[in-house]
């Protein structure tokens, strides 16, 4: 016997199982559903990319680049980084494969960053997303957000704010930096003493620190919404007017950047109050008109928003949400005990017709399968002994019945498909 302690998942990870994985399984089929009836395909990228496609979509002097990236070299001599984020590589692979204008794809994928584990925050977490690239029609910025927004109201979330900003284009959001670093430069001794280093780097990142003095300094300066262009200021007004005409919600935050230098125009984060202050955002995004042309590709605009799994499931705890998202109640379960294993065939049968099948194993008594039975919440029971066998019969028992008279008969196997149907309805 191994004196060896087992071993144990990596520091900032997590298993998933059991009735958590069944929430999983229903969030993934909830947010597939929303993006199939807003006509996104699926899109499956690798899971590392050249260490390049990040710090260029990103930015070397982010946070994440800097920090969290999980850079390595492979046996080739090659650098590579574990995807911290789901829009770098999607944006990659339309560079790549030149698709048809407008692109809509939607994803599901592990994210990797060296941080600080907490409460739904992991060093492996996982997205779901969407991203547009090829119009830079503000109706499209309202539809990414709207999809968000409705599945979020699938999975029971009610407690949820939505914030947005423009953060405009190179030329307007260049004059607003250049005002910004000059302010911060004037009370550089009364930031954070991260930033106090940082701020000429980007100074949009001091804007996104929640510090109290980084906050106190930039609330006292230039707002973003103030310098920009007429043309952002048009496409900002557009999708704010097409938000209210669905009914959506939405606060004006100047200080909203994100975290990434990808980002132009419009930005958004949606939090869950539920979570309290400081961890409550649960998905976000924005557009990116010029992601594409950084990767190599022709100028393109897009926009696209993530949402985190481990996060939205915090959330609805938070709500005190416990309706299941997916049912994952088998319909049937196959009891034998004629030490013959008829049960391979029969739920071989079953689950071709169409059936959610189970059965017991190790050649346990009666007792003990319906027990097993019982639990599993299956509808119907099978039930097929020594008599059964002989007489080409199998015994049908309706679990939920409360007269068991009525809940139990005999059905000739040939039979069992049809029966099956009338009782269940499929």
């Amino acid at each position: 016997m191994s004196t060896q302690p087992p071993f144990q998942s990596p520091v900032g990870t997590h298993d998933v199982y059991g009735p958590e994985a069944a929430l999983w399984e229903g969030l993934i089929a909830h947010f597939a559903q929303a993006a199939y009836r807003y006509g996104f395909s699926m899109v499956h990228t690798p899971i590392f990319e050249d260490v390049g496609v990040f710090n260029r979509g990103i930015g070397e002097h982010s946070d994440v680049a800097k920090k969290e990236m999980y850079v390595f070299e492979d046996r080739g001599g090659r650098v590579y980084a574990l995807r911290p984020e789901g829009t770098a590589s999607i944006v990659r692979a339309f560079v790549e494969h030149q698709p048809t204008t407008p692109f809509k794809a939607w994803y599901v994928t592990p994210a990797f960053r060296y941080e600080r584990p907490q409460a739904g925050r992991y060093r492996q977490h996982h997205q779901v997303g969407v991203e547009v690239l090829g119009t830079d029609d503000p109706a499209v910025d309202v539809e990414v957000i709207s999809l968000a927004w409705r599945f979020y109201q699938s999975l029971g979330l009610t407690n949820i704010r939505l914030l947005i900003n423009s953060m405009g284009h190179d030329a307007c959001r260049s004059v607003f930096v250049g005002a910004l670093r000059d302010v911060l430069s004037e009370h550089k001794d009364s930031l954070c003493e991260e930033h106090q280093k940082t701020f000429s780097d980007n100074p949009l990142r001091v804007l996104d620190c929640k510090k109290d003095a980084c906050i106190a300094v930039t609330d006292a300066g230039p707002t973003l919404p103030d310098f920009l262009c007429d043309d952002c200021r048009g496409h900002f007004a557009k999708v704010t007017s097409g938000l209210e005409s669905i009914g959506i919600a939405y606060t004006l935050t100047p200080r909203l950047v994100r975290g990434f230098d990808y980002y132009t125009r419009t930005t958004f984060e949606f939090v869950a109050d539920a979570l309290g202050s400081a961890q409550n955002a649960i998905g976000g995004g924005g557009r990116y008109d010029k992601l594409a042309e950084q990767l190599g590709g022709a100028p393109t605009s897009g926009i696209g928003f993530g949402s985190g799994i481990e996060r939205l499931l915090l959330a609805r705890r938070a709500e005190g949400v416990d309706a299941p998202l997916i049912n994952r109640v088998p319909d049937i379960f196959v009891v034998d005990t004629t030490g013959d294993d008829v049960a391979t065939p029969l739920v071989d049968h079953l689950r071709s017709a169409g059936y959610a099948t189970l059965r017991a194993f190790d050649g346990r008594s009666m007792k003990s399968q319906m027990k097993v039975a019982d639990r599993s919440g299956a509808r119907v029971a099978l039930l097929i002994g020594p008599q059964e066998q002989a007489a080409g019969e199998i015994t049908l028992r309706d679990l939920r019945s409360g007269d068991f008279e009525q809940a139990q008969r005999r059905v000739a196997s040939n039979d069992i498909v049809a029966a099956l149907q009338e009782l269940l309805g499929k």
